[in-house]
């Protein structure tokens, strides 16, 4: 997949499990076995994808602090925003 870098919207969710957000807090939004960790535009969304693993939960992702710091967003063509790697300290 050759994505274009894209300026993403202040804010963008993160659906996870409650089992995960431990590991998150710790070292961050990995992709695991996905070439990207995927990223939604609202919070409902976000809870939706959270619920396919186990109690939702949804993180907060500062992408303004994150561009500034050197990150490139990605946007697929389902809307679904992409990134190598969300760092701890730009979760809410």
């Amino acid at each position: 997949m050759n994505y274009e870098p894209k300026t993403p919207p202040p804010v963008l969710y993160h659906g996870t499990a409650t089992k995960n957000v431990d590991s998150i807090l710790k070292s961050g939004i990995l992709k695991g076995r996905r070439q990207y960790v995927h990223l939604s535009l609202d919070v409902e969304t976000a809870q939706k994808v959270g619920k396919r693993h186990g109690k939702p939960y949804v993180f907060k992702i500062e992408t303004f602090k994150m561009q500034e710091a050197g990150t490139k967003f990605y946007c697929a063509d389902n809307g679904v925003w992409l990134v190598d790697f969300v760092p701890k300290e730009f979760l809410k």
